[in-house]
């Protein structure tokens, strides 16, 4: 067994320095204000697509798929069908609301949708504290494990990470951060594509031996594995389609640094485009590591190859690169999985600062914001999150953090789907006003955070977070509009294009 070379170290090195070139470049031009946060207007919709997929597999993904699929099932690939349910429904009912109202965040909707400073202030919140914790552990994973295959201290790895994405994300605003993006998920897409090719060369008897498993190995779906299970709480493919698919709505229509790319364009089209280019490539590049997880296991305990150091579960796939593949060709997948890392670093920290600044900064503000001070209080926020994040992440990194993982974890769980909930109940319903809106926040707030904290372990299932939420939001702000509405003694519509149907001049109060 051979390892990381130095010739790996010089290519990961050279990629670093390649991609912070290129994010400088692309951060030429000064932008100011909504420039800084929405791009010049000239970024193509097939980059932005990419950058969306880059920041969606993150390195939790990029290391747990194949460890998925090599210790266990094809169950959780199912996940990835959600796609199907997300992306048409995404593109019928919210894409030509956002299209019309010419959003500037995500949580501009809601204000827009209640007329109220207030929610948009609160959903800019919670997603900012979510990204924290997010970038937070994104960071942290692929260090880790970087950090075992190379023997490179992980806290110089993880602050080289961090001063990078924070470098391009200072300088150049969405422009420079949706570039890099592209050229980080570019690497990933053919970098694996070759690692699958190259292990499949590698086993006796190639694909038709990893299909053999799903037959004979029960690696496609266990036995105990069902299609549909009539309790929607317990893990089913039926629910990992669906649950997944709300997932996946819930990042599309009420997470930032997504929604911040539909806010690149106000062509319907090309939005159309763009989700369906990434829903191509998800589900493409996720069979990709589910059939190099199984490859892994033909190649590992059923052909018997000797198992490489370090070789746990979530680890497998970054060992297997790091001791079978050609030198140089590791140093270059390697540098896949800190790219995956570093392009949802550096998405996190501007679609931080455009909230901050454009959500709660602008909405506190006694005075209007001009674009420079935009700018300048969006840089400044950037790099004070990007030098917390890095904090959080060392912290992470050199004490007990299985706690702190599963918290984190557990409450990003939690955040997209109660928010979800709220951008359901303004786009779906007429009804719904402020008042509603809050009382369903709280209800499916109190609802999940039980589910979560307070319930055993596994008693329900994590793909029905969003579900759940969604339902609370919808069963407890509904009556409470009406009541409100018949307590004020007058009924008030929605603003114009805020809501699937058409609606009056009137805002919800």
């Amino acid at each position: 067994m051979r390892g990381f070379t130095w010739i790996d170290l010089v290519i990961l090195i050279v990629y670093l320095i390649a991609v912070l070139f290129a994010g400088l470049h692309f951060s030429k031009r000064e932008m100011k204000g909504k420039e800084y946060f929405k791009g010049d207007g000239t970024i193509p919709w097939w980059v932005t697509s990419v950058s969306i997929f880059a920041t969606l597999l993150s390195p939790i993904s990029f290391l747990s798929l194949a460890g998925n699929s090599y210790a266990g099932s094809w169950l959780l690939w199912f996940a990835q069908l959600g796609m199907l349910l997300a992306i048409p429904l995404t593109i019928r009912f919210f894409l030509p609301i956002y299209s019309k109202l010419k959003i500037d965040t995500a949580y501009h909707y809601l204000e827009l949708r209640f007329g109220s400073k207030g929610l948009r202030v609160l959903g800019a919140v919670m997603f900012i504290v979510y990204q924290i914790g997010r970038m937070s552990i994104i960071m942290y994973l692929p260090c880790m494990v970087l950090s075992k295959l190379t023997g490179i201290n992980v806290n110089i790895l993880i602050v080289v990470m961090g001063i990078i994405a924070i470098i391009y994300s200072y300088t150049g605003g969405l422009k420079s951060v949706l570039w890099t993006d592209f050229i980080q998920g570019a690497v990933l897409l053919i970098g694996v594509t070759f690692a699958l090719i190259f292990l499949l060369a590698n086993i006796d008897g190639g694909l038709g031996a990893v299909f053999q498993q799903f037959t004979q190995g029960n690696k496609f779906l266990a036995p105990d594995e069902p299609i549909f299970d009539p309790n929607f709480l317990k893990n089913s493919v039926f629910l990992l389609i669906v649950g997944a698919g709300f997932n996946t709505m819930g990042s599309y229509v009420s997470s930032q640094d997504i929604v911040q790319r539909f806010t690149t364009t106000t062509d319907t089209k090309k939005l159309n485009k763009m989700m369906l280019t990434n829903g191509a490539l998800s589900i493409f590049i996720a069979t990709v590591f589910y059939l190099i997880g199984t490859g892994l296991y033909v190649f590992y305990q059923v052909q018997g190859h000797e198992l490489p150091p370090a070789a746990q579960q979530d680890q497998i796939f970054a060992s297997w690169i790091a001791f079978e593949l050609p030198v140089g060709i590791t140093g270059l997948l390697l540098a896949a999985i800190y790219a995956a890392a570093q392009s949802t670093l550096s998405t996190g920290l501007n679609s931080v600062s455009s909230s901050w600044t454009l959500d709660i900064q602008a909405r506190l503000s006694k005075k209007e914001l001009s674009f420079e001070s935009q700018t300048r209080i969006g840089r400044w926020v950037s790099l004070i999150v990007g030098i917390f994040s890095i904090a959080v992440s060392m912290i992470l990194a050199n004490g007990n953090i299985k706690s702190a993982y599963e918290w984190f974890n557990g409450f990003m769980g939690l955040v997209l789907g109660i928010l979800f909930g709220t951008f359901i109940l303004g786009a779906f319903t007429r009804c719904a006003n402020t008042f509603g809106a809050v009382a369903g926040f709280i209800a499916a707030c109190g609802v999940m955070i039980y589910i979560k904290y307070f319930l055993p372990a596994g008693a329900v299932s994590i793909w029905s977070y969003s579900i759940i939420s969604v339902a609370v939001s919808l069963a407890v702000g509904i009556p409470a509009s009406l009541i409100w509405s018949r307590a004020k003694g007058r009924k008030t519509l929605p603003a114009p294009n805020t809501t699937i149907f058409k609606t009056g001049d009137a805002h919800g109060s």
